[in-house]
């Protein structure tokens, strides 16, 4: 292992890749049998950049999510079983079940939103870290976004913008190879995103995706920057993610070869090897990690469904309501 991390960080980052990858089965398992009423987009694959990601940030600092979320959730601490209940449509869950899999919003965590317009988080981001820098709290936002983000609007804009305040943000693109269907080559006349920082005037640092030390020592970098004032960073994690954009899509657009050469990089089985070879873990402790996030995910499950679903009279609540000057007459 590194120099730069513990035998318990290496253990936490395992830990986390491992609990994302079961919450990501669980949660295609429940889509199947009817329980969630929003699409599901797994995760399943890139682990390693939320988990490397989000291990890079202190408590206090903020995270902006994407429709593919959930990794995110759950690196950054958020209650499972409140989750489930959210991709169930219950009361309990986070947004009282009004969310949905694809829109969180988690305050105490520092969970700005999940969003399901590609590349609107990116703009969000920006505006949240520059309130961070002129109220002075000394937080960082990170914002993940994936490839397809980075020819949207919003993406030059909210890097320029955050570029020309100097503002304590750090920019993850989750490069999964494919934009829902489209292929990155068919795309981008680029082979790395990470080259348009150079025009915005921050750093741009490529990593591969599926090695979680890599992902972490890249965002505790571009973390330690921001806090200290050197402004924003994009970072480019090379990965893919195993599954289809949603579940249940039909995977004309890639061959099966193609899926099973990435499968071989699994990041969860990378770094597992990695951890014996470097004597920070044995496989028995590796395989009770894996005991441990699976039954984590049935208890968390379990409580979700026994829970009831929001009533009528909560309609109305929590959403906002048109203003009389922007009703029709």
């Amino acid at each position: 292992m590194g120099a730069s991390l513990t035998k318990q960080q290496g253990q936490s980052l395992y830990e986390v890749m491992v609990r994302i990858r079961e919450f990501e089965e669980q949660s295609i398992v429940i889509y199947g049998q009817g329980l969630t009423p929003g699409r599901v987009h797994p995760y399943i694959g890139e682990e390693a950049v939320a988990a490397g990601a989000c291990a890079a940030l202190g408590a206090a600092d903020k995270i902006v999510s994407t429709h593919r979320g959930g990794g995110h959730l759950v690196a950054r601490g958020a209650d499972l079983h409140k989750v489930f209940a959210e991709f169930m449509g219950r009361a309990t869950g986070y947004c009282s079940g009004k969310g949905g899999p694809m829109h969180f919003g988690i305050p105490e965590l520092g969970l700005l939103c999940t969003n399901g317009i590609v590349g609107s988080g990116i703009t969000v981001a920006a505006g949240a870290a520059l309130a961070a820098q002129l109220e002075r709290t000394g937080q960082v936002v990170m914002c993940f976004f994936g490839d397809g983000a980075a020819n949207t609007g919003s993406f030059h804009e909210g890097l320029n913008l955050a570029a020309v305040w100097k503002v304590p943000a750090v920019f993850v693109c989750e490069n999964n190879a494919y934009a829902e269907t489209m292929p990155f080559e068919r795309a981008f006349a680029i082979k790395d995103i990470a080259v348009r920082a150079t025009g915005y005037g921050m750093p741009g640092v490529i990593v591969d995706g599926n090695d979680v030390e890599a992902v972490w020592k890249a965002a505790t970098e571009a973390v330690t920057r921001a806090r200290d004032g050197g402004g924003p960073s994009l970072i480019e994690a090379k990965t893919y993610r195993i599954s289809g954009h949603f579940h249940g899509e039909s995977p004309h657009y890639r061959s099966q070869e193609e899926i099973d050469a990435w499968k071989q990089k699994d990041p969860i089985e990378r770094y597992g090897k990695q951890l014996i070879r470097d004597a920070a873990c044995s496989q028995d402790e590796l395989n009770k990690m894996r005991e441990a996030a699976k039954e984590e995910m049935t208890r968390a499950i379990q409580l979700a469904q026994a829970d009831p679903f929001p009533s009528l009279d909560t309609l109305a609540t929590q959403v906002r309501l048109p203003l009389a000057w922007e009703v029709a007459p």
